[in-house]
């Protein structure tokens, strides 16, 4: 099913690794002096972003976000954390032509998933967006973006029959202290 991803992986560690070495350690040897890995310059790293999945099939985007985090590890890039938020469900009509007049109807469920990846130098950033890029399956729809307060809010699931019972707690008085 990811034949390509497996490609795509393949080709990403040949970029990051070449002939078996580290592109940083290829600068130095063990015969050049110490000083001149002073001369080696900083790569900046890009502030952690999100890479959002969702699709209607929640094997694809489970698998797909396996195939997300493979390729960021092959790169030797570091994923945070992974997690889902709860399904959304969306209602879709279709009318019949030239009428207000509902033909079908189409209950669709939206899994997401997402991965967080840190510390990324900014010259591999443009590498796995390409690879990530490359290797979504059809129906799945990829959005990278800046991880914010609002995916933090997202992602836990409220439990409402607690906040019930609290709300209820606090309107009989409030908890009562023993000394």
């Amino acid at each position: 099913m990811f034949r390509s991803g497996c490609k795509l992986i393949d080709c990403a560690r040949r970029s990051v690794k070449l002939n078996g070495h580290h592109p940083q350690r290829m600068l130095s040897s063990v015969y050049d002096p110490p000083y001149l890995d002073d001369l080696v310059p900083e790569v900046d790293l890009c502030e952690p972003f999100n890479v959002q999945i969702t699709g209607p099939d929640y094997a694809l985007v489970e698998s797909y976000q396996s195939v997300v985090h493979r390729i960021a590890k092959t790169m030797g890039v570091d994923v945070a954390e992974g997690w889902a938020t709860p399904a959304k469900k969306t209602k879709v009509v279709k009318y019949k032509p030239r009428s207000t007049v509902p033909e079908t109807e189409y209950n669709l469920t939206y899994y997401e998933r997402n991965i967080q990846v840190v510390d990324l130098p900014n010259n591999l950033a443009p590498i796995l967006i390409e690879l990530v890029q490359a290797a979504i399956p059809q129906t799945v729809a990829v959005n990278i973006r800046h991880h914010t307060e609002l995916d933090e809010i997202e992602r836990y699931v409220p439990d409402l029959e607690l906040k019930q019972l609290k709300t209820e707690l606090e309107a009989a008085g409030g908890p009562t202290k023993k000394k």
